[in-house]
């Protein structure tokens, strides 16, 4: 079995972030979020995976994953050039593909679940279904899609389910869903699906759409079964989602100290300190990261906090916030549920006349005391 990982995209909700880096490599826990993606896969035995980058991101993507021998993957790379959707995706991975089975995964999403157990329900079933019991023969299923239970599901792709367990329909942001099962950005297909992103036409947006092929596979016949997710799952497009998942994927931290804590430092509950961190005379209070090469000084650092690499905090507190590398915070009292890019310098002027001084790319938000 094969991977794909979708990680192009222009991440347009995530600007400015996404006006100089990739969205997926926007760090959780001061790791990409693609990373998670690719070492979800190699937990599932999966070794090979073909890597779908775009244009305008690709070399970036490339220099961060590398050859994949840090993951204990092989790395193919594939060029969408234009963002012609996910079964476009599929249309153009053929040669790496062949007749494979693989794993689709969306690179910005994050799952509490991991693969093995997706993987191995979908094998489970080709094998009994290839080896029935008498009475109890079935065809063996070409697709499988992962679902969760959702409190508003007019906002997602929605499946019904028939009642076997086979999905029936896929139906797209539905007036009167059917259910309350949305789509997850994980899907597991047999050679078929190349069929099937080949006979569909795209969609009034322009785009050739995954949930167009998989009803197409359920209109001809092929059967697609489906999991539901057990745990939680994070689109992490937007600047609050991405927030909580890095406060979730916090709580799983295991303590850490690599780096240099000073007598009167404190440290309180689950935090890593990189090597090469400092922390002098400051509060960091767990869970929360320390990235390596930061210094952290007469500051406080809350929870679910995650500072980058080789940072500077002085004179300043955060919470509930995650920090990309190579950044300054210089005399700020208070900041609270942010997100805070590459090489960002924050700091309190004593420049005359007092008042707030800004810089700020397209697409950016700020909310003032």
């Amino acid at each position: 079995m094969k991977g794909l990982i979708l990680s192009g995209g222009a991440g347009t909700r995530l600007r400015p972030i996404t006006h100089t880096s990739a969205k997926q490599l926007v760090p959780i826990a001061n790791k990409p979020i693609l990373f998670y993606g690719i070492e979800d896969m190699a937990s599932a035995g999966i070794s090979e995976i073909g890597i779908i980058i775009a244009p305008n991101t690709g070399d970036e993507i490339r220099e961060a994953v590398g050859d994949g021998s840090r993951f204990g993957v092989e790395v193919t790379w594939i060029l969408q050039d234009e963002p012609l959707g996910l079964a476009h995706t599929v249309l153009i991975a053929r040669d790496f593909l062949g007749d494979d089975d693989f794993v689709m995964y969306l690179g910005d999403n994050m799952l509490e679940q991991g693969l093995t157990e997706f993987v191995a329900e979908f094998d489970k079933d080709r094998v009994e279904s290839q080896s029935p019991k008498l009475g109890e023969a079935r065809q063996p299923p070409a697709a499988q899609i992962l679902l969760a239970r959702v409190e508003d599901p007019r906002s997602f792709g929605v499946a019904e389910i028939g009642p076997h367990g086979e999905v029936v329909q896929l139906v797209e942001k539905p007036d009167n869903p059917p259910s309350d099962l949305a789509l997850v950005g994980v899907y597991l297909f047999d050679r078929t699906i190349n069929d099937a992103v080949a006979a569909i036409d795209p969609s009034p947006r322009g785009e050739l759409e995954i949930t167009d092929a998989i009803q197409w596979l359920v209109d001809n016949g092929h059967r697609v079964r489906h999991e539901v997710l057990s745990g939680w799952w994070i689109d992490t497009g937007k600047k609050d989602p991405l927030l909580d998942c890095n406060r979730l994927v916090l709580e799983t931290v295991e303590p850490r100290m690599a780096g240099s804590v000073d007598a009167e430092s404190r440290i309180e509950g689950r935090v890593i300190i990189e090597e090469g961190a400092e922390v002098v005379r400051s509060l960091v209070r767990g869970p929360a990261v320390i990235g390596a090469g930061t210094r952290v000084v007469d500051s406080y650092v809350g929870p679910y906090s995650s500072v980058g690499d080789n940072c500077e905090l002085v004179e300043s507190e955060i919470d509930h916030s995650v920090v990309m590398q190579e950044s300054t915070i210089h005399g700020i009292p208070r900041i609270v549920e942010s997100l805070i890019g590459r090489s960002v310098h924050i700091r309190r002027s004593d420049l005359k006349p007092r008042a707030t001084r800004l810089m700020l790319g397209d697409h950016s938000n700020v909310d003032l005391e």
